[in-house]
């Protein structure tokens, strides 16, 4: 969440902080700001509320020229949206100036300390301690020991950029629990930035801060060194993705975009992991730990959000493929439980499209303080996910812009098919089976590409519900977290209130609810409990409400029970959620445009939660 971005060049810095903070307006935020160091080692700072289009009018009135500088966008955590609360943050001197996101736990203890030592506070955030604290320590020290000795005492989350007047072709970053990359450029240009998203256009190799880490960027280069300072040697990697991917090129919104993007998406996730000869997945990833996990009794599986809701339908894939118990678990509530693990029975999964959402890095790194096999499943190459495991799987979905996760959703349910079959191959799924498997999923992006054919269809179904309050979806075994993910698409981007439930839940309490302005939206695809969903939708009809199905081609009987179908090509059960998905989305974005809102930015949302 929020954006960080830093420059050290020839060149105007303004123009580059700009165009890098809106390739990161994805990301949620409610204001913007910068700070850039003038020929006459002065910093100037300039603040808007809003998006960046406010901060670039304001740039007009008041130039800002130089050739270093940070630039930042907020999500407020701690005081309202306000120029006052904006980044950069000075210290009392206005010598030095300060992005940041995360949190700082200890603020409060800290703000009283320095008040006390005469320091005088503008703003409500945690973020203005940090630029005191730095102050104070240097009054005794050169900067860079101070910024080490301030950063020891935060209790909490950084990621942080720094100038200051008296190194006016400086830049420091440093970084603890929120994501900061250095980027490699060329003619003594470097940069810095929250997300690669941000310095593609002018370098595609990157540097990943690792925690407790801080980098100086200046006239000699790059150094990267720990809070102890202690040189630290990091070699850059290379992005393999382009500034292509992530611009919307003819649609509308980017979150349109990487739905259309999927069958390329689940080609991906599946090249060079298919033997279909052999009915097995084969994921190179795992090759180093394949001998621990052929010996792991049962998993845990560990997400937030749609994440999650991916790991809860994986889990039923291994359960039924490979036969071993699996359990789904909220991040959020496992790092605070007092969770069991048998480190010599057990492999802990955690999913992440960043790599970098703050609660399941806690529950990762519980189940390796005991001593736990940990696995990845991430989209991002270089993140805290994919560095702090043993071993894992990339998605491979390419870089997802939209906020509500989409074409990642759907990768990884891919990848789940892939473990489940590589587990299930190494215990009791026959050959036949994982043949049949492995067929079922080569055939998946030939279906969505025919699922996508009906984006006109679904257009003009969601306008036509764009006026009901709120929906119940409903489905059944695999798709009952599906139920909840599309539940969650619906008001993540239209602010539709909307409840996903296992649809035999659906008399336990919910049913209450439907009448004629109460629309319930039926995943019921053919599978073995279709005939359960079945019941459950008649049900629902008998209460007045409009029925939305999703059945399979040709399933006249289903259809003739709804106000509306869409129509889903058949594939096995197992993998019905990836194909079952992706009219959900789309469904999901016609509404919100259809109620005039942006799907790519829905209110109060960020894309990667990187604070509890």
């Amino acid at each position: 969440m929020c954006g960080i971005v830093g420059y050290v060049g020839r060149k105007n810095a303004t123009d580059i902080l700009l165009e890098g903070l809106k390739r990161l307006e994805y990301r949620g935020y409610d204001s913007a700001g910068l700070a850039v160091m003038g020929t006459e080692a002065k910093l100037k700072v300039v603040k808007a509320v809003g998006k960046t289009v406010f901060l670039e009018e304001k740039l007009t009135r008041e130039p800002a020229t130089g050739q270093a500088g940070i630039a930042h966008t907020r999500w407020a955590t701690h005081g309202v949206p306000s120029e006052a609360n904006a980044h950069p943050h000075l210290d009392c001197a206005g010598r030095l100036a300060l992005v940041h996101n995360g949190i700082v736990e200890n603020h409060e203890e800290l703000k009283r300390r320095l008040e006390a030592l005469g320091h005088r506070f503008v703003s409500a955030t945690d973020t203005e301690v940090l630029a005191h604290l730095i102050e104070e320590h240097a009054r005794h020290r050169p900067f860079e020991e101070a910024l080490c000795a301030a950063l020891k005492e935060v209790v909490g989350t950084f990621g942080l950029a720094v100038v200051m007047v008296d190194q006016p072709r400086t830049v420091y970053g440093a970084r603890r629990g929120s994501p900061l990359v250095v980027g490699v450029g060329r003619d003594g240009e470097n940069y810095l930035a929250s997300d690669p998203a941000a310095l593609i256009a002018h370098t595609r190799d990157i540097i990943y801060l690792g925690d407790d880490e801080v980098v100086r960027l200046d006239d000699n280069g790059i150094e990267t060194f720990s809070l102890d300072r202690v040189r630290v040697t990091k070699a850059p990697e290379t992005v393999s993705w382009s500034l292509q991917e992530i611009e919307r090129g003819h649609h509308p919104h980017f979150m349109v975009k990487e739905i259309h993007e999927q069958p390329t998406v689940v080609r991906n996730a599946l090249a060079g992991r298919l033997d279909a000869r052999q009915g097995m997945s084969v994921l190179g990833g795992l090759k180093d730990v394949d001998e621990r996990l052929r010996r792991a009794e049962r998993l845990t599986i560990s997400a937030c959000g749609s994440a999650y809701l991916a790991g809860a339908i994986g889990a039923m894939m291994i359960e039924e493929c490979a036969e071993i118990p699996v359990r789904a678990e909220i991040a959020s509530e496992l790092r605070y439980r007092k969770p069991i693990f048998d480190a010599n029975r057990e492999a802990f999964i955690a999913v992440s499209q960043s790599g970098e959402t703050a609660d399941t890095l806690g529950a990762l790194r519980e189940a390796k303080n005991k001593g736990v096999l940990t696995l990845g499943i991430v989209n991002v190459v270089g993140s805290a996910v994919a560095r702090e495991t043993d071993a894992g799987v990339f998605v491979h979905a390419g870089p997802e812009i939209a906020v509500a996760s989409t074409k990642a959703f759907t990768a990884q349910l891919t990848v789940f098919a892939l473990l489940a079959m590589h587990l299930g191959r190494q215990r009791r799924l026959s050959l036949a089976a994982g043949q049949r498997l492995a067929e079922e999923l080569a055939s998946l992006p030939e279906k969505v590409e025919r699922l996508l054919e009906q984006d006109e269809a679904i257009r003009l179904l969601a306008k036509k519900y764009s006026r009901y309050p709120s929906f119940l979806y409903i489905g059944r075994k695999y798709n009952a977290p599906l139920a909840n993910e599309g539940a969650l698409k619906l008001k993540e981007v239209s602010y539709v209130h909307a409840e996903g439930y296992a649809a035999g839940e659906m008399k336990h309490g919910p049913i209450a609810l439907l009448d004629d302005g109460f629309p319930v939206f039926a995943i019921a695809t053919k599978d073995s409990l279709q005939e359960k969903v079945k019941s459950n939708v008649q049900e629902a009809k008998a209460r007045r409400a409009p029925i939305v199905v999703l059945a399979s081609e040709g399933d006249e009987a289903m259809a003739q029970l709804a106000d509306d179908v869409i129509w889903v090509p058949r594939t096995t059960e197992m993998l019905s959620p990836i194909l079952n998905v992706i009219p959900m989305q789309l469904f999901a974005y016609h509404l919100a445009v259809a109620r005039g809102l942006d799907p790519d930015k829905p209110r109060n949302l960020a894309k990667a939660v990187t604070v509890e």
